[in-house]
């Protein structure tokens, strides 16, 4: 059966993330050495040529794009942009750690939202279903092979949410720079809303696997697949709004 992969990569280093300042909406630049650090991965480790390149609006992921993939012209999507941490943009943990409204939104939870910013749920669904939409295309028009230049939230909530193995968000932080390689097998796509996370990018050899599935040529999709194993870990309604 034809598959598709989506290689799925953080943004290089930007302004403010060296202070462990919030930056979600905020469209700071790459750092020089931000910018540099792209470029010697990619000219030591290669990373994959898609056949089209999707990119965040902000200029940080934006100016990854064009590092990575100088011959491609990425094409913007708006709602890949960063969780929106409203009054809380530009401070430090340390900085808020005496302010109410901070402690309420660590204690987590859908509702839970920054003073004027995004609440969970509303950046969940948001995400959610423009990782949809970008799926759904790729596979209406045949692109087999596609990058996604992006937020560490928003990756961290696209793996959550679709990612085989099943893992939390916390267990999707990758450097910036990097990310994974999901494949989309276009019959669990449709049936179960799920991808398989199968190598890291770039391709760096003293790096572990994240695999989730096994090699393409082991598994007969058509076969083997059942939607019962599906059943009771994945809900179709968390996709819905």
């Amino acid at each position: 059966m034809k598959t598709y992969k989506i290689h799925l990569i953080r943004h290089g280093l930007s302004k403010g993330a060296t202070e462990g300042r919030y930056i979600g909406h905020t469209d700071v630049s790459l750092t020089e050495e931000g910018r540099k650090q792209l470029e010697e991965m990619r000219d030591e480790y290669g990373y994959p040529q898609p056949g089209a390149v999707l990119t965040s609006p902000l200029k940080r992921c934006v100016q990854t794009a064009n590092v990575i993939f100088p011959d491609m012209q990425p094409l913007v999507f708006e709602d890949l942009i960063e969780y929106d941490f409203g009054e809380f943009e530009g401070q430090t943990a340390e900085e808020l750690a005496s302010d109410p409204a901070f402690g309420e939104w660590l204690k987590g939870g859908g509702e839970a939202a920054p003073p004027y910013g995004e609440s969970n749920e509303d950046f969940s669904i948001r995400v959610r279903n423009c990782f949809e939409m970008i799926v759904d295309g790729l596979l209406q028009t045949g692109v087999e092979d596609a990058a996604i230049i992006t937020h560490g939230g928003v990756m961290m909530a696209i793996l959550s949410a679709f990612g085989l193995p099943e893992r939390p968000m916390t267990d999707w932080v990758c450097p910036n720079g990097c990310g994974y390689t999901l494949r989309i097998t276009p019959m669990i796509w449709s049936q179960a809303r799920k991808f398989e996370v199968i190598a890291w990018v770039p391709d760096m050899p003293d790096e572990s696997e994240p695999a989730a599935g096994t090699d393409e040529d082991d598994f007969d999709y058509e076969k083997d697949f059942d939607p019962a194993e599906f059943a009771g870990f994945y809900d179709p309604s968390q996709n819905k709004e």
